[in-house]
């Protein structure tokens, strides 16, 4: 998240070069990116929208200008939005299907006059600031010079290693018929490794509440959100880098306004009504909603920012879209809440007394998959929030020197921190699932995220509750790609793993078991063999893979001067003339001295 991920969620997000997400940054930062990173923020109005009364033109903006949602019941909303003129403002856009109206009016009393409004339920100014006048005239974000890259691409990033990402691509990539939506600062779509998979005919900026359909709004304001969108679908084209599903779709909903890079409720609930009509299987939001980092139901105001974006959400996920954000950069038990000293962003802060009841959101909206950040091996980022009952699911977002690597507008590349690093991960493997079974509604791919995890202990820390299988700290455990492409809980009779670590020694070859039950005939001809070794040296490494009769299948030799550390690799075998059902082996040869390692884990994919 932009520290809404990355600034309200001071770690959500760390972008060495400025990214953010959400409120006033993304929840997300760079450590090291080849060129600026600005937070991200709110993403534009979905097409639903109305068109803005006459009122609503550039030159009726007025200083004191405030955005309110004022809510109805769902279906027509005309009664109310005449109500909104009687009484001193103007109907920005309106979103019948969910009762909402976005209207805007420089009376301090028309928030208290709208709620004696027959048949409205709820008033709430949406911002503690002023409208900026570009909401009535939205000038195109910047449309930036690409440097093309140098860069071969590598498999073996550390982050998509983690999840075997790498592992899942030589199953399936992704289907082109599957849409991820990008709900941020926004996209450059003319980046190398995006621009084979961006899908601009759904893509949108949602800045202000009211979707702007021109083309080129939906692109970046900051770094973070094209950041984001390289983590999930950067293609797999050779140069640059690999996103977690490389053949899916992307579509930019731009909730970020340009200079703030906030993301207000107008916008995330213009951004998921978007989401719904055009399509997503999946949205990623590595934000939270400003001006509040939790919004109180006992705040008039507030209450209406949570009914609303969660009727909105709702809506999005009744027509196939799941809902995926970032849990947040402060390093806050979101189970036990008790303070907030960070909010309003857009003016000024107040310290105050706050309880559970009071949400992030979207991440703690029913439905929504909240997404903790865990660092270079099974371990909790140092700035993720965290809370038993809250956490979902975890996946890396990098901490420290160990950053998450993706795009950066202009055709660059850098590395940023955060929970808005770590959700990205998770949304790309729901899109992988959803490339595996479309019929498989946002509640299905919910649960599977879940059961497909791999568990992630709690380390010596009080502060993670729970067990081995739920905990504040990861939820259900991190996030995993291969088998989420390889079917159901591990897919029965087709996957198979151990995580069983065996000790390489110097001069030593060691074998590590792994039985195969309930597959019916031989294996195949295209038999998979993960591969994931903890080594210093893999020049010193032979591996094979060992059927049950003894048959060796080799699978590497590396060469001797090859320094580089550990592997981690899937490979292809034919082995169609072994009965699958038996005991398998990982062999692993070392054939010199100084260095040593371990098999961390192997599977099988048939």
């Amino acid at each position: 998240m932009i520290r809404h991920i990355s600034r309200r969620h001071p770690a959500k997000s760390i972008v060495v070069a400025a990214a953010v997400l959400g409120s006033t940054l993304a929840l997300g930062s760079t450590a090291t990116a080849a060129g600026p990173t600005p937070r991200a923020g709110a993403t534009p109005a979905a097409p639903a929208a109305a068109p803005a009364s006459a009122s609503a033109t550039a030159s009726a903006w007025a200083a004191g200008t405030r955005a309110h949602l004022v809510i109805t019941a769902p279906g027509d909303t005309s009664a109310v939005r005449t109500a909104v003129t009687n009484n001193g403002g103007s109907v920005f856009a309106s979103y019948d299907a969910i009762g909402v109206i976005v209207a805007h009016s420089t009376s301090s009393g028309f928030a208290a006059a709208m709620r004696g409004v027959a048949g409205v339920q709820q008033v709430g100014a949406t911002r503690t600031s002023d409208v900026p006048a570009d909401a009535y005239a939205p000038a195109l974000p910047a449309n930036p010079a690409q440097t093309p890259t140098t860069l071969t691409e590598s498999l073996t990033r550390w982050d998509m290693t983690q999840i075997k990402a790498d592992q899942a691509w030589a199953v399936t990539t992704g289907s082109s018929t599957v849409k991820v939506g990008v709900l941020d600062t926004g996209v450059d779509d003319r980046h190398q490794d995006i621009a084979p998979n961006f899908n601009a005919a759904d893509s949108v900026s949602c800045a202000y509440g009211k979707a702007d359909t021109r083309a080129g709004a939906w692109r970046d304001v900051g770094t973070h959100g094209t950041h984001v969108a390289g983590t999930i679908a950067a293609a797999k084209n050779g140069k640059g880098v690999v996103g977690v599903a490389p053949g899916v779709k992307i579509s930019s909903v731009r909730i970020a306004e340009p200079g703030t890079s906030l993301f207000f409720a107008e916008n995330t609930i213009c951004g998921f009504m978007w989401a719904g009509d055009h399509g997503f299987k999946v949205t990623n939001n590595s934000y939270y909603t400003d001006p509040w980092q939790f919004n109180c139901p006992d705040n008039a105001d507030q209450a209406a920012i949570i009914e609303g974006v969660r009727r909105a959400q709702e809506y999005a996920e009744r027509r196939g879209s799941l809902q995926i954000a970032a849990a947040g950069n402060s390093n806050l038990d979101l189970a036990n809440k008790t303070v907030d000293t960070e909010s309003p962003n857009d003016s000024t802060p107040v310290r105050r007394t706050i309880t559970n009841a009071c949400l992030d959101i979207p991440t703690e909206l029913p439905g929504v998959v909240t997404v903790a950040a865990m660092g270079k091996g099974n371990v909790k980022a140092s700035y993720s929030n965290f809370g038993n009952g809250v956490i979902d699911i975890a996946a890396p977002g990098g901490d420290g020197a160990s950053g998450v690597y993706s795009t950066l507008p202009g055709g660059k590349y850098g590395n940023m921190n955060g929970t808005s690093m770590a959700s990205p991960h998770v949304a790309g493997v729901a899109a992988l699932m959803a490339s595996a079974d479309p019929a498989a509604t946002p509640a299905d791919i919910r649960s599977r995220l879940g059961v497909q995890a791999t568990d992630v202990a709690c380390p010596s820390d009080s502060r993670c509750t729970g067990t081995t299988t739920k905990n504040g700290f990861f939820g259900e455990g991190q996030t995993d790609a291969l088998k989420a492409v390889s079917g159901t809980t591990p897919p029965p009779g087709g996957y198979f793993e151990t995580t069983t670590d065996v000790t390489i020694a110097d001069n030593a070859t060691v074998d590590s078991p792994l039985a195969v039950t309930g597959v019916t005939g031989n294996a195949p001809a295209t038999l998979k063999v993960g591969v994931n070794i903890a080594h210093t040296y893999r020049g010193d490494l032979v591996v094979s893979l060992v059927a049950p009769d003894g048959t060796v299948y080799p699978l590497e030799d590396f060469a001797d001067n090859d320094g580089t550390d550990n592997v981690s690799k899937t490979y292809t075998v034919n082995a169609s003339a072994e009965v699958a059902n038996g005991t398998w082996k990982l062999r692993v040869r070392d054939i010199a001295t100084q260095d040593t390692g371990k098999i961390d884990a192997w599977n099988l994919t048939f």
